[in-house]
This record gives structure tokens, sequence and C-alpha cells, in this order.
């Protein structure tokens, strides 16, 4: 049995919250076990020690922690969210891929003790509200590690060699703490050199992030997504581990998407394939806003049920504004 001291080791782990010393001890316990000659518990401890670890791995939530201080707070916004796999409306093999990612990252350290690393260096690529920004977040939650957001106005500057500096600061960020680090925007930085107005300050700043990123070896996972694949410089794309493109929603996501966002209220007078119809063309964010709205309105007016003719119009008045800013140029 364990000692009075590894029992008291443990409760007071256990009320500090630290997971990680608690663990420490019950392996002492499982040694001590051993020792006594108690080969099958000590065994079975073992186990039950290691299916804790995986848990804890998979499902810890990142300590909240102040945002990045002095410099780095003017280059990286620190966020927390819980969001899942299960929150993405995306084609299955979209899917695949996402979950392949997010099961090498698990199991990272089987991976390198084979020499190997896991996929760290993902390109999101397609229209604006596909996902991509939320699949960040996604990963974020499933991996329970922080989500950095570059902050392009804090990086991007006039004054000569000063962005590739800031750009040095960010990729030390990322080799010392481990987490989710976004550079959305990301053709603003990675530029077809010979594009624009100032050619040599981007053709100097895009030859510093190549040179960053391929000198990059650590934990943390990096994504860059862009609206604009034209844009970018073809040397980028074999700096990048997976790239993955983002499209429009077909019938079936544009349904799954409007499903659950309505889901608190009844829906059984809602003709879907007309819905559908109406919210063709559209983007995964732009019909999640459209459904918000006609949410709002059916609990600012009581109403017990979703009406078709303020779910449409709501579909209708996000296309007028998505045309609006198209012709806005936006």
């Amino acid at each position: 049995m364990a000692s009075a001291h590894q029992l008291k080791a443990l409760l007071k782990s256990h009320m500090a919250g630290d997971d990680e010393q608690f663990l420490a001890v019950a392996m002492q316990v499982a040694a001590h076990e051993a020792k006594q000659g108690h080969g099958k518990l000590a065994l079975e401890l073992r186990e039950l020690i290691e299916q804790a670890k995986q848990g804890h791995l998979r499902s810890k939530k990142p300590t909240p922690l102040a945002q990045p201080k002095g410099e780095l707070g003017e280059l990286l916004t620190a966020r927390y969210p819980q969001l899942r796999l299960n929150d993405l409306v995306l084609p299955e093999d979209t899917k695949d891929r996402l979950v392949r990612l997010i099961k090498e990252h698990r199991q990272s350290q089987k991976i390198r003790a084979y020499g190997l690393v896991p996929r760290r260096k993902v390109l999101l690529l397609g229209p604006p509200g596909t996902g991509k920004t939320m699949t960040s977040s996604v990963l974020t939650g499933e991996l329970g590690l922080p989500l950095f957001i570059v902050r392009l106005d804090g990086l991007m500057t006039k004054y000569l060699g000063e962005t590739a500096a800031k750009l040095r600061i960010v990729f030390q960020a990322i080799d010392r703490t481990r987490g989710v680090y976004l550079f959305d925007e990301f053709d603003s930085i990675g530029a077809k050199r010979g594009f624009g107005n100032d050619v040599g300050e981007i053709r100097r700043v895009l030859n510093s992030f190549l040179q960053l990123i391929e000198l990059d070896n650590s934990d943390s996972l990096l994504i860059a997504a862009t609206n604009h694949a034209e844009l970018l410089d073809r040397a980028l794309l074999r700096r990048f581990d997976d790239v993955i493109e983002y499209a429009l929603p077909d019938a079936a996501q544009v349904a799954a998407v409007i499903k659950a966002k309505v889901s608190a209220f009844p829906t059984s007078r809602i003709v879907w394939n007309k819905v559908c119809e109406v919210a063709e063309g559209l983007s995964h964010g732009d019909i999640a806003s459209a459904c918000e709205d006609a949410v709002k309105h059916a609990i600012i007016h009581d109403k017990a049920r979703l009406s078709q003719r303020n779910l449409t119009d709501a579909l209708v008045e996000r296309r007028r504004a998505d045309n609006r800013r198209i012709e806005a140029g936006d």
C-alpha cells in the first residue's frame, strides 16, 4: 500500500489542481508496489497512469494567461477558444485532413521517437467566411493550446527592415511558447516578389519569412490563411507541410449550417430545399450570420418558431450586404 507520505502528497496535489505532480506521485506509488513484489498491481497502476497522461494531454484546457506584454503584445493577441471539430461544417475529405493533423499532434512524442515530426506548418486557402479562421480555433480547442493571432497592424511598418525584425520576435515566441499561431490575411506577408509598389521591402519581408519558417523546429502549430491564393509567392508552398483549400458550401453543407444555428427553435414548417436555394452561393459565415439575425428577430417578437419568410429575408439581406462589399472592393 502507498505510504502515508505518498497519500498526503496525492491529496495535496489533487487539491492544488497540479495534475503533473499527482501523476508523478502516483508513479512513485506504482514503483513502491513493484518493490513490494506486487507486480500485477504495479503494472495496472502504470497502465492507468499512462491512460491518465494521454487524457490529460487531450483534454486539459490552457490556463488563461495574461496577454503578451511589451513589444510582443503589439504583435500577438492571445485567445483560448473551446471550439471542437464537430462545430465545423466542411467536406469529409477536409475534415479527414484536420483529424490527421490533430492525431499527429496528440501523438507527437511517438512520432518524434522515430525521427519524424508532425505536420506543423499549414496553409489555408479559400474565399472569406468559409471556415479558415474558425479552423484555427478548432485546432486550439482540440489540442488544448492557446491561440496566438499575429497582429498585422503591429507587424507591418513602413520603416526599412523593421517588419523583418518584428517577424523574428514572433518566431522567437513560436519557439518559446507552444501554441497555435495564426497568420491571417497572409498575402500581406507572402505576396509575390516583384508585386506592389515597394518591391524591395516586400522582397525583404518575404525572404525573412522564408528563412524563419525554414529554421523553425518548435512544437507549435503555425497556420497561415489567405483569401487571395493567387497573390502568394510560389516559393512559399513547399515551406508548408500541408495546403488545405476551402470552398463555398454545397447544398448539404448549407442545410447543416442552418440547422445547427436554428436548432433552438422548431423548424417543422421550414421548407429546406427552398431555404437552401436562397442561400446558394453564400459563405458559411454569411449563412451563420443570417441565421443569427432570424433567431434574434424571433426572440425579440416572442415567436415560438422561426418563419420561412424571416429566415429567407435574412439570407437575402446577407447576400445584398455581400454584394455591396464586392462592389466596394472589400
